[in-house]
Parts: structure tokens; C-alpha cells; sequence
């Protein structure tokens, strides 16, 4: 019979273990947690010192009661959920919902599972940190507050089933800002100048740069033209030849971070997409001829370190496989971010020679496509940088006050990390100029001038956002996934073309947060709280002081909201439209997607139809009236009544514009323009309210 009982979370890691101990461990999942706060009320007894209640789970109950069972037969028992904040809770939850006794129950972690650092651990079993608990607790236990006392001020303003959570909260805020910034952007002219020349019969391109000529940069035509003016009948000859080399040093390995952001751009994964098959390599998966393996290290890490022992086989590995030269004679250093915590390791494969070509007859095609990327970034990160010879060549366009032209040039010369890494192929590509020495002379081919607008900034990608968000360090990595996941379920943003745009609810609730509850969405304060949570976990603060500093000043903010907002009932505004089923007249609701009509007689009658509401100007096409529509995902736009052909984004206005007679349209929220529908033209002014 098993002496001893070892807890995890998932039956995945279970089976993982269950190969690596022998017959007198027996392995056992909890599923998860087993404890939280409930769902029904708050569970936060604010009177006493914010102090949490805890019930079970809702469906936990049979498991406790098996997990019980076998506690009573067991001597000695180990907590091995994850080794983190979240894992650390998951153990202490299950010490009190199993009444286990401290002198025979032990907490293990390991950052890979596999036998060496299970066996490891077992031998470095200790007790739970409460510290770490502690750290998770402060942070349910502020995520329940905002989202309990807050969520219902949402719903007399809005709609009953929304929420505002702390962090989701601030992420909501950056897209809808993202968006604003777009929307007022003020595109500005420029235009660049290349040549093609061309010398000993092969061809090559030089640009014009202000810095070269000591001029201004090149804003108009009417700049060019005067370029162009100096340039014409002028020889050109070579002035300046600057020969070098330029190494490309390898990527860092991932955090959770750029594993996400890898995953993104390069497999089209989305966050939680990415991490659930993490999860599944992290884990274990049966392998032909090993049996169940972990393949990769802890995946939620903000740590850009590995371990000596890793750097060795790979240092070896590489060695072997590609020649010396391309081995890194130390291990590569990256310096992490200043808010990380370096709890663990980068993510890695626990075994370097299990090359994803080997494990690829028994991964699914996603865990084969994620193995790939870490195990080939991982490599990389150890090896060589890569070597280019560079060409710099200055070119004079006449002798008295001569304009200058630039060409530069680069060729690989050793691959290095590149070997196995080459993920920014566009970036790598070789850039031949001819051999050139000072005073060749160069034949001019053809003259290039452009015309350019500045761009505003791009909308967040998925990538982009959990950069941003680790960057001005909100959340942790354990947070990003379930972040961008939760403003995605509550509609309040959606996802075209891999960007996101915030939805008519989105922008809503953004505004009401905005307004009210300042702080909360305040990037500064969260990145704070962030800090303090960590602080927490260090042992620095005790949790609860955390807890006693916000929430009275949340509680002045809600009273202040509540006076402001009143107790609205927001009442169904009836319609002219007749519900051809039972012929009541249909009323307008606030649907998870935005405003529909509905028939009054739900649940007997249930009539719902698209609202298209009057956007109270008229169509710049047919002059019919144009009405405000939504896309399936719940993006507003403009269309034509009659459905002439005319679609815009923003509200057309109802002036033309009187430098081209295009139709105007009104961007921003903030700080509203009218701007003109055709890009070439450019014109844009101040709103007027008789827009």
C-alpha cells in the first residue's frame, strides 16, 4: 500500500509524475482549486479587517471526499500544484479544506517535471509560504472588491451581467485610448527621394537624407523639386566608402510574455490559445518510447535566466550538432525588466536533445508548432551571434555644394544563431552594392520621389497589448491570458484582422470608469499595486495593509458615483416598429452585443430584430437617411437606409468639405474634428456642435 500521497492539480501532471515515483507514492489530482470566495455575495467581511470567507467549490465536494480518502491511508502527504502564487493558494486551500496536519504534509515545487527535479524536490520538501499566499490573497481579494462593489453601479447605468475588474479594466482603457488617438491622428506629409544607379552594369539604390546634407527634410513637393533642381545634369561619384562588420546578437529565451507574443505573430494563436498547449508541454505528454514527459520548464516566468546545468547540455548539444563556433563559450546574459520577479527559469525544454523532429509522431500539430518555437528560441539564445559585412557608400551629385546620397549594404557572412532561429526573415536579407571606391563614377538610371503621410499608431494586437501591459506592468504573466479573455467574453472588445477594436459597450463602460473611478483605471496606480503585490510576497507588507489603503477610498468614490448616477431604471423606450408576430410594439434593449428591439412580450413573444437607429444626417450618396449600424462582433458603423453603397466608420457630418467637396466625417470622443473623407486631400477642422 502507498505510503504516501502526492497532490497536483490536473490528471495530466499526475500521469507525468506518477512514471518518476515508485510504488509507494500514489499520485492524485484536485482539479484546481477547491476553495474561493462565493459567488453569491461578496465574501469579504469589510467590519472585520477584510477578512475572506472561503466555501467550496460548487462540484469540488465528491472530489474532497475522495481526496479525503485517501489522506486516511497515507503517512505523508505532498502539495505539488504549480509553482507559483496561484499554486501556492491551491496547496493552503487544500491543507484547510482536508485538514491535513502540518507535521505530516509538505509543499514540493519543481520547475520541470521530469525524474531529476521530482526526486529533487521530494528531498526539498518544505512547509507552504504563506507569503506567497498571502500575495494571491491580497489580489482575489481586491479583484473581488472592485468587481463586486463596481459591477453593480454597471448595471443601473447599463445592463444587468456586466463587470469591472481592476486590471481588465485598464486594459479596456488603453484600446479605447489606442482608438481615440487614431481617430484625431493629424497625418503629416513627407517624401523621400531614392536613386537607382547603377556602376560597372550592375544596379543599386541611394536615398537622399537631411542629416547627410545639413538641409531640411523633405515635407513637400515643392522640396523635392528643389533637390531634384540641384541634381539635374549633375555627375555622380562616389565620395566616401565605409567598410565594417556588424553582429546580430540571438533572442533571449521566453518568458510568458514573448511566448505569447511569438505565438501570436508567427502561429496565429491567440493568448489562452498559446497557453493551454504550454500547459500541455509543461505537463506531459506520452512520447513513443518514454512514456510521459515533460517537454518544457514552468511556462508562466518573467525570467530571462536559465540554469548552469541547462547552458552545459546545450553548450554541448550544439557543439555536436553544428560545430563549436556556434556554441556560446557562457551563457548568454539578458537582463530582465525591472518589474520582473525572477521566480524561475525562462521557458526551455527540459531535455535539449529531444529535438522537435524526434517528439513529432507524438504531439498534436499545435504542440509539435509550440515545441518547435520554444526549443529552436531556447537553442538560439546560447549560440553565437550572427556576422554581417557592411558597405556604407556616400555618393556627391556635383562638386560645388553637392548633394549627398547615401547606399548601404550588408552580407552574412556567419549565421551564428541564425542557424537555427531565423524568424524575421525580411530583416536578414542580404543588401548587395557593387564593390565601389572613392571617385568611381556612377551612372544615374532613375529618379524616385515619393510622397508619404505619417501614420497614427497601430491598434493592439494581441501581442502588442500583453507587451504594452508587461511594459507598464500590469498584471503578471499568470494575469495576461485571462485579461485580454475576459474583455473578449464581455463584448467589450472585438477582434478583426488580429486587432482590437472597442465595441459601443466597451467605450461605454470605459467612459463610466473613467469618470468615477479614476484610480482603478489609472495605469500608474495598477502598475503600483502590481509592486505592492510583490512586496507582499517578499514579505515586505502584510497583505491586508494593502486592503485597508484601498478600500476606503474606492468606498468614497462608489458613494460619490452612486449620488451622481442615482438609482436609475432605465425603462425599455418603446418604438414605432409593429412586431409582425403578435403586433405589439417593439422596444429597444441593451443586449450583450449592443441595443436590439424586442418584443414587450418575451417569453411568450421572442420577436428580436437589428436596431438601426437614425444617425441623423443624411446619406452623401442618395441623400437618403443614414443609420447606425453594428457588425456581428458589435463594431459601430455608418450605412445608407436604402442601402445605396455607403459604408464609412466614422459619422458622416453634414457639411462637405470645401477644399474638395468630399464628404466630412467626425472623428474622436475627447476632442472631436471634421475631417475629410478623402485621404488625399487632408483637410480637417475643429468640430462645431451644429454638426
Amino acid at each position: 500500500m502507498a505510503k504516501n500521497l502526492v497532490i497536483v492539480e490536473s490528471p495530466a501532471k499526475a500521469k507525468t509524475l506518477k512514471k518518476f515515483l515508485g510504488s509507494s507514492y500514489k499520485i492524485a489530482a484536485s482539479i484546481g482549486h477547491v476553495r474561493d470566495l462565493p459567488k453569491s455575495e461578496l465574501g469579504v467581511n469589510i467590519e472585520n479587517d477584510y477578512e475572506p470567507r472561503y466555501i467550496t467549490i460548487r462540484g469540488k465536494g465528491e472530489i474532497l471526499q475522495k481526496l479525503r480518502k485517501e489522506v486516511k491511508t497515507a503517512d505523508k502527504v505532498y502539495l505539488a500544484t504549480d509553482p507559483d502564487r496561484e499554486g501556492e493558494a491551491i496547496s493552503w486551500h487544500l491543507m484547510h479544506a482536508l485538514k491535513l496536519e502540518e507535521k505530516n504534509t509538505s509543499r514540493v515545487t519543481f520547475n520541470e517535471i521530469t525524474k531529476i527535479a521530482v526526486k529533487k524536490s521530494i528531498k526539498e520538501a518544505r512547509s507552504i509560504d504563506m507569503h506567497l499566499v498571502d500575495a494571491q490573497q491580497a489580489r482575489r481579494v481586491l479583484d473581488r472588491i472592485v468587481g463586486y462593489k463596481i459591477s453593480p453601479l454597471l448595471w443601473k447605468k447599463v445592463k444587468k451581467g456586466l463587470s469591472a475588474g481592476r486590471v481588465q479594466s485598464v486594459a479596456l482603457k488603453l484600446i479605447c485610448e489606442r482608438e481615440e488617438e487614431i481617430e484625431v491622428f493629424e497625418p503629416v506629409e513627407y517624401w523621400t527621394l531614392n536613386l537607382k544607379l547603377k556602376h560597372l552594369k550592375k544596379e543599386f539604390d541611394a536615398h537622399y537624407t537631411a542629416g547627410d546634407n545639413d538641409k531640411k527634410e523633405l515635407k513637400s513637393e515643392e522640396d523635392v523639386n528643389e533637390v531634384l533642381k540641384r541634381i539635374k545634369g549633375k555627375a555622380f561619384k562616389v565620395k566616401e566608402v565605409k567598410e565594417g562588420k556588424r553582429t546580430k546578437k540571438p533572442p533571449a529565451p521566453f518568458t510568458t510574455s514573448t511566448l505569447q507574443q511569438e505565438g501570436s505573430r508567427l502561429l496565429n494563436y491567440a493568448t489562452n490559445k498559446t497557453m493551454m498547449v504550454a500547459q500541455q508541454l509543461y505537463e506531459g505528454v506520452d512520447i513513443k518510447g518514454e512514456g510521459t514527459v515533460g517537454l518544457v520548464t514552468y511556462i508562466r516566468t518573467d525570467s530571462m535566466r536559465i540554469a548552469d546545468e541547462a547552458f552545459e547540455h546545450v553548450k554541448d548539444y550544439l557543439s555536436e550538432t553544428y560545430g563549436k563556433e556556434y556554441a556560446a563559450a557562457e551563457k548568454s546574459q539578458h537582463k530582465a525588466k525591472g518589474r520582473s520577479q525572477d521566480a524561475h527559469e525562462a521557458i526551455r525544454p527540459t531535455d535539449v536533445r529531444r529535438t522537435p523532429d524526434s517528439v513529432k509522431d507524438s504531439l498534436t500539430k499545435e504542440q509539435f508548432k509550440l515545441y518547435t518555437l520554444i526549443w529552436e528560441r531556447f537553442v538560439a539564445s546560447q549560440m553565437t551571434p550572427a556576422v554581417y559585412n557592411t558597405l556604407t557608400v556616400k555618393i556627391a551629385a556635383g562638386t560645388k555644394d553637392p548633394v549627398i546620397f547615401r547606399a548601404s549594404g550588408s552580407v552574412l557572412i556567419f549565421d551564428g544563431y541564425l542557424r537555427v532561429y531565423k524568424k524575421n526573415e525580411a530583416t536578414d536579407k542580404d543588401v548587395n552594392i557593387p564593390p565601389l571606391n572613392e571617385g568611381d563614377k556612377l551612372d544615374l538610371v532613375k529618379v524616385i520621389p515619393e510622397r508619404h503621410f505619417t501614420q497614427p499608431p497601430p491598434r493592439f494586437s494581441e501581442a502588442s497589448l500583453v507587451k504594452t501591459m508587461e511594459e507598464l506592468g500590469i498584471g503578471r504573466p499568470s494575469t495576461y491570458a485571462a485579461t485580454i479573455g475576459n474583455i473578449m467574453y464581455r463584448n467589450y472588445v472585438t477582434k478583426e484582422k488580429k486587432v482590437f477594436y472597442p465595441t459601443e459597450l466597451g467605450v461605454i463602460i470605459n467612459e463610466i470608469m473613467e469618470s468615477n473611478f479614476e484610480d482603478i483605471v489609472n495605469v500608474d496606480f495598477t502598475a503600483n499595486m502590481e509592486q505592492s503585490l510583490d512586496k507582499v510576497e517578499t514579505g515586505e507588507i502584510e497583505w491586508k495593509t494593502i486592503v485597508r489603503s484601498f478600500y476606503p477610498n474606492l468606498d468614497a468614490r462608489i458613494k460619490e458615483a452612486e449620488e451622481r448616477i442615482g438609482d436609475i431604471t432605465i425603462q425599455d423606450e418603446v418604438t414605432d416598429v409593429i412586431c409582425e408576430n403578435c403586433g405589439r410594439n417593439m422596444v429597444k434593449k441593451m443586449g450583450r452585443y449592443g441595443k436590439f428591439l424586442a418584443c414587450p412580450g418575451f417569453p411568450e413573444c421572442r420577436k428580436t430584430l437589428p436596431l438601426y437607429e437614425d444617425a441623423g444626417v443624411d446619406c452623401p450618396e442618395c441623400a437618403a437617411k443614414v443609420q447606425i449600424r453594428k457588425t456581428k462582433k458589435g463594431r459601430l458603423y455608418y450605412a445608407c437606409e436604402k442601402n445605396c453603397g455607403f459604408m464609412s466608420w466614422n459619422l458622416p457630418a453634414k457639411e462637405k468639405c470645401p477644399r474638395c467637396n468630399s464628404y466630412m466625417t467626425i472623428k474622436g470622443r475627447k476632442t472631436k474634428q471634421a475631417v475629410c473623407s478623402n485621404e488625399e486631400c487632408g483637410f480637417r477642422r475643429e468640430y462645431r456642435e451644429d454638426e
